[in-house]
């Protein structure tokens, strides 16, 4: 699907969407089938997009961890896809690289994580970690260990009930990870992936020194934050060459093959109003599944930060089931440093100072992650000059 169906339009996707509400038992006073049969015969009034079943859509979005605009558009779509799949519904089973996606995968997930035997992130994937947890369940409880689930594995998973419930076994773990980690930056592996490359340059603007695209913004505040973090022992990979745009999915793998601690992706914004403005950070995270709290404990320390360096607005950071957010393995924050449209973010965006005082804002929150109980400064006085001198010390 091409474009965006909005308010007024007329389209069999409307009546898809409808009847895949109306399934979910979020849209009262559906008349029409809801059964699930492909029959493909709607009524004019299903295919017609109105006001109500827009607040609908945005209700959905917001709990599935994508931007609510009330639209239909491939990614709304693919998650009432996703969320049409209950368990038992279908066969779960694990095909590398062509990987099953569902709540009915979060569901085993979920099961799978408070019987014990699932410690990763709820993320819908049926990928090796939960065919290894499913392995594991059917060998201690006498199934047939394929790591396949089937009805026998939903039956004997019905029987079992839950066993522990309260506290995420993945929130635990991210935690203990970094409180291992220990405090110093040295050795710390980051990717850095500024939007865009080659061809694609992004929105051309006007600032204070004269034309500049997009890329060429993003590429040197990945450079700024960059410099900064080699400087203080930490290892850098940036996701793309200078001449190359890959997609989320490859930037996704690259930082996967590094491994890498943590992934920073850096973009811009824009806005048809100009009144639009502020800084903006998104962690991996809905209402359906788990959510990466260091990831969100870090997307929390970069909008500090980078509101008390700078007189951007703080826009808050927020949760988002973003293809590149959902495909790495470490945690990962999607920085969105101002709008271009807006003159007054444009101006800091433009201007090298303003640049520099985000990407310094960047590499002490990232500092900040890590020392955890020894972080005793209040937000935007840790100079990188004092960082970088306790991590020599």
């Amino acid at each position: 699907m091409a474009d965006e169906l909005r308010v007024g339009a007329h389209s069999p996707r409307v009546a898809e969407a409808r009847m895949a509400l109306a399934r979910l038992g979020l849209l009262q006073g559906f008349a029409g089938e809801v059964s699930g049969k492909q029959s493909h015969q709607y009524s004019d009034a299903d295919m017609d997009f109105d006001n109500e079943l827009s607040e609908v859509l945005k209700a959905f979005q917001q709990s599935r961890g994508i931007i609510p605009t009330g639209t239909i558009d491939e990614t709304t779509l693919r998650e009432l896809r996703y969320a049409s799949y209950k368990l038992g519904a279908r066969v779960l089973s694990y095909v590398p690289g062509n990987q099953l996606v569902g709540d009915d995968v979060v569901q085993l997930q979920n099961q799978l994580q408070e019987l014990g035997f699932y410690s990763h992130r709820v993320d819908g994937h049926f990928g090796e970690a939960t065919y290894q947890a499913t392995r594991t369940y059917q060998l201690n409880y006498g199934l047939q260990d394929d790591g396949v689930c089937g009805p026998e594995t939903i039956r004997a998973l019905g029987l079992l009930g839950r066993r522990i419930t309260g506290g995420s076994p993945q929130a635990i773990r991210e935690r203990e990870h970094v409180r291992n980690a220990g405090p110093k930056l040295t050795g710390k592996r980051v990717v850095i992936d500024p939007a865009f490359g080659g061809a694609n340059k992004g929105q051309i603007v006007t600032g204070r020194f004269g034309e500049i695209t997009e890329e060429e913004i993003l590429w040197d505040l990945a450079g700024r934050i960059e410099g900064r973090m080699i400087a203080a022992g930490m290892e850098t990979i940036l996701s793309r060459p200078r001449m190359d745009d890959p997609s989320h999915k490859k930037r996704a793998e690259i930082a996967n093959a590094f491994g890498a601690d943590l992934m920073l992706s850096l973009q811009c914004d824009s806005y048809p109003n100009e009144k639009a403005s502020g800084v903006a950070s998104f962690y991996f995270g809905s209402e359906i599944g788990s959510r990466s709290l260091t990831g969100e404990n870090l997307a929390d320390y970069i909008q500090r930060e980078v509101c008390a360096r700078t007189d951007l607005i703080n826009c808050g950071h927020h949760a988002r089931t973003w293809e590149l957010l959902r495909l790495t393995q470490m945690p990962t924050v999607e920085v969105a440093a101002g709008y271009l449209t807006n003159p007054h973010d444009l101006a800091v965006l433009t201007d090298p100072d303003g640049r520099d005082a985000i990407a310094e804002a960047i590499v002490v929150a990232v500092k900040r992650l890590y020392l955890v109980d020894q972080d005793h400064q209040p937000t935007g006085t840790y100079k990188f000059s004092e960082l970088l001198r306790a991590e020599l010390s």
